[in-house]
C-alpha cells in the first residue's frame, strides 16, 4: 500500500446519551424517534446472518410489523455457528446471593476488556442481561435448574460470582433453537422471507445510505439484488483469518469487509481472542480446532509438571500423568493468581499456557498442551455430578482424542476463538454508513480488548431482541416509504463489480489450491499476530501477507464455474477478503504501542509478564476507513471516557 492524501469526511459520533450511567438507556429510548405501528409495515429491512443476533433481530423486527428479508449461507438458520457456544450466558440476576449486581457485571466486563470498551454500551448490556434470561425461559430454553426448580448458575473466567446460566454444554444450541422458533413463527406469518444458501457479496449504497445488498445463490450461482430501507449485518466474526480456529469452516469476514470497502469504518481489528481451553493441534491435516468450554475450568485444575525432565517423560510415555506426585505438579494459575485461580480471563490463561510450554514443560506429542485435570472434582463430588454438568463435552473429547477424561487429564491449548474487533457502530448500533447496522460479533462495541466468557451470547441476544428493534426506528422514522427498485444504477453497478470479481477468480489457472493459500496465511497470522506480537514480527508479517496475496492472484488453481454449487469459488471469495483484512489487522496491531487484553505486544509488559497498557496515548477506539485499493487506510479515533470506573493496571492476583 502506498500513502495517498485523500479528503476524509467521516466524523465519529458515538451518540452516547447524556445523564447518569444507569439512566442513559431508558432516557435514550424515550428521546429517540418512533415509527407508528401502522407505518412499520411500509418499511423493508434486510437481516444478513441468522445466528443468535440475526435470528433474534429478524424475529423481533417482524413481530413489531416490519417486513424482513433474512439471509444465511447455511441450509437452515439452525446451523448458524451460535450453536457451537457451550458454556453459558451471563446475567446479573444474583440468584446465588453472592454479591452480584448490574454494576458488578458492568465492572467485570469493563475490566475484563482491559478498559478498551465504551462504558455506556457495557452498562446497557449488563442491564439487559436480566431480560434475556426471562425471554429465553419464556421460549422454553431448558436451562439447568437446582433441585428446587430454580435456575442454576456456575462460575466463569474473570468473575468472582456465579452468574452464568447454562444448558449442560450446549447453551448456544438451546438458545438458538429459541430464537429460531421465534423466527420461524414470523416466516409462517409471512412477515419474514428466508433466503438460505445465499451469501452477501456486496452492500449497495445510494445517496450515502445503505439501501440493499447483492447476493449469490450458493446452489445455482445466480447473482441477485435485494432492496430495503435498512440493512442489518449479523454475520459473526473473522477468526478464520487464522485458518485454524474454533469457528465453523464456513464462518468468514466477507460481509463486514464488503461493508468496510463501501465506507463503514472497521474498529480495533487486531483485538482477537485466544481461548485457553481447546483440544490441541494434532497434525497439519486439520482444518479447524475444537473448543472445550471454559465452564470446565470451574472443576478442572490446570497444571503442568514442575520440571522439564518430568514433562519429557510424560511426552515420551514413560510417565503417566496420574502417577506424578502432587509436589512435582505446577498448578500455575492457582499459584500466580490466588484470587481467581483457574478462572482468570481467557487472555491471561492463554498467555500463561504459552509461557509454560515455551519453557519446555508442555505435554502431549507436540509439547504444546497443558493438563485440565478433573481428578480432584470427581473425588470430591463423584463422577455422576461431573457427568451431569459436562457429560456431552467429555463425550466429544473422547470421540476426538480417544482418551477418557474421567480417568486421564484432558489436554488443552489456546486457539483463536472470537474477535472483539469489528465494524464500528454508535450507541444505536449503526455503522458509519447511515442505514447499515452491525450486531453481535460483527460489531466491536462491548468487549474491548478481551471478551469475558459467556458474554458473546449475552451481546448477540441483547442486540437482537432489545436494542436494535428500538434504535432502528430512530433512523426509519426519517425515511420516506418509497422503495428503491433493484433496477437502480447503483444495484447494477454493484452486480457488475461482483461478477467481475468472480470472473477474475475463475480465470485463475495456477497450481496452488485456495486451502493451501489460506493455511499459509493463517500460519503467518498465528506466528506474528497471534498470542503475542512485536514490531519486528508485525512488519515482517505485513510483507509476507502482501507477497502471498500477489501469489494468490497469480497462482490460484480454480475449478468449476459460477453457475453451479462451487465451494472452491466460495472459499476463494472469502480468502481474497481475508488477505486484505489480515493486512489491516497487522496495521492496527503495529500502530497500538501498548499491550491490552488479547493484544499483547512483547515490548510492552510488566516485570512479571502481564499486559502493560498506555492509557495516556491509547485509550481510544481505533476505527479504520478504507480509502481505495493501494492506499493506506485512515485512522479515526473515538476517545474512551471513563467516568464510573477507575483506570488501573488489571490484576487477578
Amino acid at each position: 500500500m502506498s500513502t495517498v492524501a485523500i479528503d476524509i469526511d467521516i466524523k465519529l459520533d458515538a451518540k452516547i446519551p447524556e445523564g447518569p450511567l444507569a439512566e442513559k438507556w431508558e432516557r435514550h429510548k424515550f428521546n429517540i424517534k418512533l415509527v407508528n405501528p401502522a407505518n412499520k409495515r411500509k418499511y423493508d429491512i434486510i437481516v444478513v446472518g441468522t445466528g443468535l443476533a440475526g435470528a433474534s433481530a429478524a424475529a423481533t423486527l417482524a413481530e413489531l410489523g416490519y417486513n424482513v428479508k433474512a439471509f444465511c449461507f447455511q441450509d437452515s438458520p439452525r446451523r448458524a455457528h451460535s450453536i457451537a457456544a457451550q458454556g453459558g450466558i451471563n446475567a446479573a440476576k444474583n440468584y446465588q446471593g453472592d454479591g452480584d449486581s448490574i454494576f458488578r457485571l458492568f465492572y467485570d466486563t469493563i475490566k475484563g476488556g482491559d478498559y478498551r470498551s465504551r462504558e455506556a454500551n457495557v452498562y446497557r448490556l449488563a442491564q439487559l442481561s436480566v431480560n434475556i434470561i426471562d425471554q429465553a425461559v419464556a421460549q422454553g430454553v431448558p436451562f439447568a435448574r437446582e433441585y428446587g426448580g430454580l435456575l442454576a448458575n456456575r462460575s466463569f473466567g474473570g468473575a468472582q460470582v456465579s452468574r452464568t446460566f447454562y444448558a449442560k454444554g450446549q447453551t448456544g444450541q438451546q438458545l438458538l433453537l429459541g430464537a429460531y422458533s421465534a423466527l420461524m413463527r414470523q416466516v409462517a406469518a409471512g412477515k419474514v422471507q428466508m433466503f438460505p444458501r445465499t451469501e452477501l457479496l456486496d452492500v449497495v449504497v445510494i445517496d450515502g445510505k445503505a439501501r440493499g445488498i447483492v447476493t449469490r445463490n450458493l446452489i445455482t450461482g445466480k447473482i441477485e439484488s435485494h432492496s430495503a430501507h435498512a440493512v442489518v449485518l449479523a454475520t459473526g466474526g473473522y477468526g478464520n483469518v487464522f485458518y485454524l480456529s474454533t469457528n465453523a469452516m464456513g464462518s468468514n469476514g466477507s460481509a463486514a469487509w464488503r461493508a468496510y470497502k463501501k465506507g463503514a469504518c472497521f474498529a480495533n481489528p487486531c483485538f482477537t481472542q485466544i481461548h485457553p481451553t481447546c483440544i490441541p493441534v494434532s497434525g497439519h491435516y486439520q482444518s479447524k480446532l475444537t473448543l472445550m468450554s471454559e465452564s470446565l475450568r470451574n472443576d478442572g485444575r490446570v497444571w503442568v509438571p514442575k520440571t522439564v525432565e518430568d514433562a519429557e517423560k510424560i511426552r515420551r510415555g514413560e510417565l503417566h500423568p496420574n502417577d506424578l506426585p502432587e509436589d512435582r505438579r505446577d498448578y500455575y494459575l492457582e499459584r500466580k493468581y490466588p484470587s481467581f485461580g483457574n478462572l482468570v480471563p481467557r487472555d491471561v490463561a492463554s498467555r500463561n499456557a504459552k509461557y509454560v510450554c515455551d519453557e519446555g514443560r508442555g505435554v502431549g506429542s507436540t509439547g504444546l498442551a497443558v493438563f485440565l485435570d478433573f481428578r480432584d472434582a470427581i473425588k470430591r463430588d463423584g463422577r455422576a455430578v461431573i457427568e451431569a454438568k459436562y457429560g456431552n463435552l467429555f463425550d466429544m473429547y473422547m470421540r476426538i482424542t480417544g482418551e477418557n477424561p474421567y480417568e486421564v487429564p484432558m489436554k488443552i491449548y489456546p486457539a483463536v476463538h472470537y474477535t472483539m474487533g469489528g465494524l464500528w457502530v454508535d450507541y444505536n448500533l449503526m455503522t458509519t454508513i447511515p442505514g447499515l447496522y452491525a450486531i453481535g460479533e460483527c460489531n466491536f462495541s462491548d468487549h474491548g480488548a478481551n471478551r469475558l466468557g459467556a458474554s458473546a451470547l449475552m451481546q448477540g441476544l441483547a442486540d437482537g431482541y432489545f436494542i436494535l428493534p428500538y434504535t432502528i426506528g430512530d433512523y426509519l422514522a426519517g425515511m420516506p416509504y418509497e422503495k428503491v427498485p433493484t433496477t437502480h444504477p447503483a444495484f447494477k453497478d454493484a452486480e457488475r463489480e461482483v461478477e467481475n470479481r468472480i470472473k477474475k477468480l475463475l480465470s485463475s489457472n495456477g497450481k496452488r489450491t485456495v486451502d493451501e493459500f489460506h493455511r499459509e496465511l493463517g500460519k503467518i497470522m498465528w506466528d506474528y499476530c497471534g498470542m503475542s506480537r512485536n514490531a519486528e514480527g508485525l512488519m515482517k508479517a505485513r510483507e509476507m501477507v502482501v507477497k502471498l496475496r500477489e501469489e494468490f492472484w497469480s497462482d490460484l488453481k480454480m475449478t468449476g464455474v459460477n453457475e453451479e454449487f462451487n465451494q472452491t469459488l466460495e472459499k476463494a471469495l472469502r480468502v481474497a477478503d481475508f488477505f486484505e483484512l489480515a493486512e489491516l489487522m497487522i496495521v492496527d496491531a503495529l500502530h497500538r504501542n501498548e499491550s491490552c487484553g488479547g493484544h499483547f505486544r512483547e515490548e510492552y509488559q510488566t516485570p512479571d509478564g502481564e499486559a502493560l497498557r498506555n492509557d495516556e496515548e491509547y485509550a481510544y477506539v481505533a476505527a479504520w476507513q478504507y480509502t481505495g485499493d493501494g492506499n493506506e487506510p485512515v485512522l479515526h479515533k473515538e476517545p474512551l471516557v471513563f467516568e464510573n470506573v477507575k483506570l488501573t493496571q488489571r490484576s487477578y492476583k
